[in-house]
């Protein structure tokens, strides 16, 4: 009985050393996963912080987007006047005397602006207005003082010029509020859509105001300044503001009220802040804080036009017609030089006008409210992610996922920005799901992932995603050896890509650019359909359907794809020649014939015991390869066989066009070309085409060379771009047939000579 006992106990100890062992990994799991979920949880409290060291990366990476893809230069809407270096050194040290500022302006209205804003300020009297001097100089001779005096005061000639033109005067916001006296100012009509948005907005003690006689003859009055981020760059600029106690619109802001005639702006404000500011009709997205993201260019002199050459009238009038005008200055002594993140000094004026450019344009940035909440989901998301398939994929694989997650997180964010203006932080994401991903490979799974990388090297062998599949879940099946299949194999090649080529032929990295640029839209229609890309032969592509897994519409997915990789090439055509039109560069477009065919072939792991790959062998392999050769032959892009015609022919527009003989095959083969899909197939003017297509080609088979040639004429008439290179074709052949007749036994089959 003892004896007994001691066998069980001594069988049962092996069994009870493994539940030991995995009740220790799974501790070591459950705690690598606490530990990690801790230190996200942690993450999001430092992203909900926000400290200045994380917004300074974030805003650091939204301006390399910037510099990667500056707003496209336009047509430009807005002129500086400048006082520049060169004004200076004409007129005098600014301020210069009213007087000149008037002439100035006068010039402007005769010269066409629309409306005209000041990045100045006139908070003082002009002290050099001839009445002023009169009265402040003792000791003049009294007819001189009256002279002086009769020549009236420049402060009220410059407003009485202002009053035949819209201005806006330029205000600077005040760290406290001015002690001048003054009644408050009328504030500009302002429409309130949604909260009250003072407590969101940025908040002045006072402004810095223009003269009173100036301020009653102008038609508006706007804020100037301009607040930096903390590192001194000035990307976000407040279109509206509280000053003084009361909601101040931008100069930019009120320059486009004016212009556009308005009695008001408005702004619109929700429960996360303000998110807009409304002005001649256009909706300017803003942050919370009622800040626009500016969209820069590279400082462009063309935006500039010299005061000194208004005030003497050299100035070309085409420069300032029908267009806003802004006034300010680039000259260093001014200080008024901001630093963008494109420019290390951009005059201030010139932000001012890349606002006006940005609105106009429609081009602005945006940083949407639920920015912040996206950020968070992707970071928890992709940490989540890695924090679920760690235990179960191994560290290297995770790494390979991240770096995916990663890329397609960077791409994600850039596509928004350069397709959409919107600003999305990667930052935060990666760094989060990157530390969360270092903490459980280095603490919690060392040992696993080398044992995953082992398993996923095995499986890296192969081509198709989905036989990947089926491997890892029945390793047995890496081994030699195939099974029999009725197959759809599909092949591509780019016509003329050898004087493609030769245009590269000092660039080789372009043509490898070009390659990938046109290979991946094509791959992407083949994979979309259920395809398998079994290879990459220079610029040929050749894929099958129904293997490794059964596809019972394996002919139709593969006339889809054909018809869908052609219309990615012609997208891809038309970017290119849009590229090649702006670099002034010769266009060559790409051009690919397409050959499909259905059959019996063998499938499966061909090759040595050292090195093998999932492909497909058979003589329909070999047909579909000849039939892509033939559609240049043909002029037509896509030529199907006989057996993907029959199982397709009821659903796309397909046409017979030949008996041909393809070189290396003695039976002949009828040959269809796949001119477009179910609706092409039912167009009436299609079918029209397509019967008289077929009567020429009977009437050519019977060498009825006139009633072939008279239906080919109907075949040209009906312009159906899939038909005519057909007609061209056999109008060729007719006549060469009519010189030289065909023999006796002649079978209507053409015989292919080239591959």
């Amino acid at each position: 009985m003892n004896e007994k006992a001691g066998d069980i106990r001594a069988a049962a100890a092996p069994k009870a050393a493994r539940l030991r062992r995995l009740g220790r990994k799974l501790l070591r799991v459950g705690g690598g996963r606490a530990a990690a979920v801790l230190c996200l949880a942690a993450l999001v409290a430092f992203r909900v912080w926000d400290p200045s060291v994380l917004e300074t990366m974030r805003l650091k990476t939204f301006d390399l987007y910037q510099v990667l893809k500056p707003r496209e230069p336009a047509a430009l809407p807005v002129v500086i006047v400048d006082i520049d270096e060169k004004s200076l050194r004409r007129q005098g040290q600014w301020p210069w005397p009213r007087s000149t500022v008037a002439t100035l302006l006068e010039n402007v209205r005769d010269f066409g602006g629309v409306a005209m804003g000041f990045d100045v300020v006139f908070a003082e009297v002009d002290r050099l207005s001839p009445d002023r001097f009169a009265r402040s100089m003792d000791g003049l001779r009294p007819e001189t003082a009256r002279e002086l005096s009769a020549l009236g005061n420049t402060d009220e000639a410059l407003a009485a010029t202002m009053r035949t033109m819209r201005i806006v005067l330029g205000q600077a916001a005040a760290v406290a509020p001015p002690d001048d006296g003054r009644a408050a100012q009328a504030q500009t009509p302002v429409a309130l859509l949604g909260r009250d948005p003072k407590p969101y907005l940025l908040h002045y003690p006072g402004i810095l105001r223009n003269i009173a006689v100036l301020e009653a003859a102008a038609s508006g009055k706007g804020l100037f300044s301009i607040n930096p981020d903390a590192d001194n760059i000035v990307r976000r600029v407040a279109l509206v503001a509280v000053a003084g106690g009361a909601l101040q619109p931008a100069l930019s802001i009120e320059l486009l009220r004016v212009a556009t005639g308005k009695d008001a702006f408005a702004v619109k404000t929700d429960d996360a802040g303000v998110r807009s500011v409304i002005v001649g009709g256009v909706e300017v997205p803003t942050d919370s804080n009622g800040r626009m993201w500016v969209r820069y260019t590279p400082h462009n002199p063309a935006r500039y036009v010299s005061a000194s050459d208004v005030l003497d009238g050299s100035v070309d009038p085409a420069r300032l017609r029908n267009h806003l005008v802004l006034l300010g200055t680039s000259a260093t002594g001014l200080l008024d030089l901001k630093a963008t993140p494109l420019e290390a000094a951009m005059p201030g004026v010139e932000v001012h006008a890349q606002i006006l450019e940005t609105i106009l344009g429609k081009s602005y940035l945006t940083r949407p409210n639920y920015a912040l909440g996206a950020e968070l989901v992707i970071a928890v998301l992709s940490s989540l992610l890695v924090i679920v398939l760690a235990p179960i994929l191994g560290a290297f694989p995770v790494l390979l996922l991240g770096m995916g997650v990663a890329v397609g997180v960077v791409v994600g964010s850039w596509l928004l920005f350069a397709e959409h203006n919107v600003l999305i932080d990667v930052v935060y994401p990666l760094m989060a799901s990157f530390a969360v991903y270092l903490l459980l490979v280095f603490v919690n799974y060392r040992r696993e992932e080398v044992q995953r990388q082992q398993i996923r090297s095995a499986f890296g062998q192969y081509l198709a995603p989905a036989y990947v599949e089926q491997i890892a879940r029945d390793p047995s099946q890496l081994s030699l050896g195939g099974e029999t299949r009725t197959m759809t194999l599909l092949f591509s090649d780019v016509r003329g890509f050898t004087s493609i080529s030769e245009s590269f032929k000092s660039d080789p990295q372009g043509l490898t650019a070009l390659m990938n640029r046109f290979l991946t839209p094509l791959s992407d229609a083949i994979m979309a359909r259920k395809g398998t890309i079994d290879k990459y032969m220079g610029d040929a592509v050749m894929a099958f359907w129904n293997a490794p897994l059964d596809d019972a519409r394996h002919a139709h997915n593969a006339c889809e794809a054909a018809l869908d990789m052609m219309a990615r090439l012609r997208a891809v055509n038309v970017e290119r020649k849009a590229e090649a039109e702006a670099a002034g560069t010769p266009f060559l477009p790409l051009d690919v014939g397409i050959g499909i065919n259905t059959g019996t072939c063998v499938v499966g792991n061909m090759g040595s015991e050292f090195r093998f790959d999932y492909s497909v062998l058979g003589d329909a392999v070999n047909l579909a390869s000849r039939l892509e050769g033939q559609s240049k032959t043909y002029g037509v892009p896509i030529i199907l066989g006989s057996g993907t015609t029959e199982r397709v022919h009821d659903s796309f527009a397909v046409i017979e066009i030949d008996l041909i003989r393809v070189k290396g095959k003695l039976e002949p083969e009828r040959v269809f070309c796949l001119a477009g899909d179910d609706a092409v197939s039912k167009d009436p003017a299609f079918q029209s085409a397509t019967q008289a297509f077929a009567t020429a080609l009977a009437g050519y088979r019977a060498q009825r060379w006139e009633d072939a040639l008279a239906a080919l004429d109907r075949v040209r008439a009906s312009q159906q771009p899939g038909i005519l290179p057909l007609a061209d074709l056999y109008e060729a052949r007719i006549r060469a047939f009519a010189e030289n007749p065909p023999p006796a036994d002649w079978d209507g089959v053409f015989v292919a000579t080239s591959k």
